[in-house]
């Protein structure tokens, strides 16, 4: 399986309301509930709204189409990067995952599922 890193450094938000944020921008991962307000986006994207944020993540994904009957495969990626003690945000968008860990985690990330199987590409 390919791995594709992406170039960007991310921040993970939460913000007061939605009201702010560019969807017209390539990259916004947005989760709302009762409680909260939350959005993953590059540092560079991030709103004037934001109550709190957290900088210096760094983001890859599955390059392909994984089909809603596939099982196990972000829980085997987060599986790889437990056993290096490296955390995780993870998103799944209709079509593949995505997963970001802080930046100074992300050589190690990449090289242990290097040594796990999957093909990596910058």
């Amino acid at each position: 399986m390919k791995i594709t890193t992406l170039k960007d450094s991310f921040s993970v938000c939460k913000t007061a309301d939605l009201s702010q944020i560019d969807l017209r921008k390539e990259y916004f991962f947005i989760g709302k509930t009762a409680t909260e307000n939350s959005l993953i986006c590059p540092t560079c994207d991030v709103p004037q709204n934001v109550a709190s944020q957290e900088d210096n993540w760094r983001g890859f994904f599955i390059e392909e189409t994984l089909d809603f009957s596939l099982i196990g495969i972000l829980a085997n990626i987060s599986t790889v990067l437990a056993q290096e003690k490296i955390g995780v945000v993870a998103v799944s968008t209709y079509d593949t995952d995505y997963i970001f860990v802080k930046e100074n985690h992300l050589s190690a990330a990449l090289s242990a599922l290097r040594k796990s199987g999957y093909t990596i590409s910058d």
